[in-house]
This record gives C-alpha cells, sequence and structure tokens, in this order.
C-alpha cells in the first residue's frame, strides 16, 4: 500500500542528484496465521489538510495525500478492520513511517531497543526532527535488540540495518513464492543500491555502507529488495510496478 507521496529536492535524499523526487510513502501488510503485522504506517492522516503538523520539515517536503490514501482506509477496502491488526513494525520512527501508528489501537509495537532510545535523546530528536505525537501513543512496547523472528518460524524477520537512524530496522519476509526485504530507509533507491549514492544525512554512513553490501549479497542470492522510497517500483495508484506473486 501507499500512504501518502512526498515531494522534495533530490539532493535532500540523493547527495548532489539534480531536480525532484515525488517519493511513494509505503506500508506493508503481513498476514501469517498466527497474526497480522503492519511494517511502517505512512502519514498522519491530518496531512492530508494541513502540513503544519511537520513543523520545519513542511519546507523541506510537499505533501500529496489524498483521502483514501491513509492506512485504515486501506485496510478497510482490503476487508480488515484496523483494531484487529496485532503487531505494527516500525522500521524506524520518522514521521513518514509512523503516520499511521494511531490508527491501528490494539497492536503491539515492534521497535529496535536503539531507535525508541534515540527518540528520547535531544540530540537526535533535534537531527531527525522526531515527533513522539506520532508513535508514543500507549501501544503495548516490545523493544528488541538486534534481529527478532516474530512469529518463530523464520517466515516474518527484523533486520537490524542500522546505519539511515541509530536503530533503523528492516524486514524479511519468506513465502511460497520466494523471498522478499522490505529495506525501508537503509536503501531508499535502486541507484542507492547501484552505485553506493547515499544521502547527505546519516546517523552511521559506515553501517549504512555495510548494510548496502550485505543486500547486494542478498540480491545476488535470490531475494528481492523492495526499497524504501523507489518511484519505479511503484504505479501511481499506489500499487507495485511488477506485483509480489
Amino acid at each position: 500500500m501507499v500512504c501518502g507521496w512526498l515531494e522534495v529536492a533530490a539532493a535532500s535524499i540523493v547527495a548532489n542528484e539534480p531536480g525532484r523526487f515525488k517519493l511513494p510513502i509505503p506500508s506493508f501488510l503481513i498476514e501469517h496465521p498466527k497474526g497480522r503485522a503492519i511494517f511502517d504506517t505512512g502519514l498522519h492522516r491530518e496531512l492530508q489538510r494541513d502540513s503544519g503538523r511537520l513543523g520545519s520539515l513542511a519546507k523541506v517536503f510537499t505533501v500529496r495525500f489524498q483521502t483514501g490514501e491513509e492506512l485504515p482506509a486501506q485496510l478497510t477496502a482490503r476487508g480488515i478492520d484496523p483494531a484487529r491488526v496485532d503487531y505494527v513494525i516500525n522500521s524506524h520512527l520518522h514521521f513518514d513511517h509512523v503516520g499511521g501508528n494511531a490508527d491501528v489501537p490494539n497492536a503491539k509495537l515492534v521497535v529496535q531497543r536503539r531507535e525508541w532510545e534515540a527518540a528520547a535523546d535531544p540530540d537526535q530528536i533535534r537531527r531527525n526532527a522526531y515527533n513522539r505525537a506520532d508513535f508514543d501513543l500507549g501501544h503495548q512496547l516490545q523493544l528488541i535488540d538486534g534481529e527478532h523472528d516474530l512469529f518463530g518460524d523464520g517466515s516474518v524477520v527484523c533486520l537490524p540495518t542500522y546505519g539511515h537512524t541509530a536503530g533503523h530496522q528492516s524486514l524479511r519476509v519468506r513465502t511460497d513464492e520466494g523471498e522478499y526485504v522490505l529495506t525501508a530507509d537503509s536503501c531508499y533507491m535502486r541507484k542507492v543500491l547501484e552505485e553506493m549514492a547515499l544521502p547527505p544525512f546519516a546517523f552511521s554512513y559506515d553501517a549504512m555502507r555495510e548494510v548496502i553490501e550485505r543486500y547486494r549479497k542478498m540480491e545476488r542470492a535470490g531475494a528481492r529488495l523492495i526499497f524504501g522510497h523507489d518511484p519505479a517500483q511503484w504505479k501511481a495508484d499506489g500499487s507495485l510496478a511488477v506485483p509480489l506473486a
């Protein structure tokens, strides 16, 4: 699902890149016999009316977010009650990955401990514009340290991919059709993977480079990577350009 779009100067995302990007803001639904999980929740529905919620970031991003693109509407359209989502896995706590957390109130929130602690550190709050009103909402909290097998069978595994932020994580999903890795912001788009074209900001560039090298190996081994904000992977209607199955 694409839960909104953001327009931004390309150089804000990939250093020295000319022009502008229109970035998809994806959210993923995973259905498993032991429960339902959402990986990242997109933009906050308030941004459909007013970008003031972004504070200083409103000068950086132009929000393109239509009614019906918000997470609860997309789930309902698929016959799923948002109140019956069991887990929300946030890759990290930036506004475009946690905006729909409020709309899945009964889910357990699964986040790396390092990320949760970073979002309470004044310096990291300043550097990352963390807004606790987006994610510190009283959900049952599951803080994890490193790799975590959500259902205990290897099918849905949180992968520590630190670098973009202090506690960023990605998600590996194994299905009958193959293995998928949802990279989130540890790898914005294919250009980053192929050219090591890093953004102009990061918690740790060394960690980011290590993660991208790991992704290259995973892709050579047959995994399919779904990048964090790659316009080439998504159609204008919010569907993947190449189906998952």
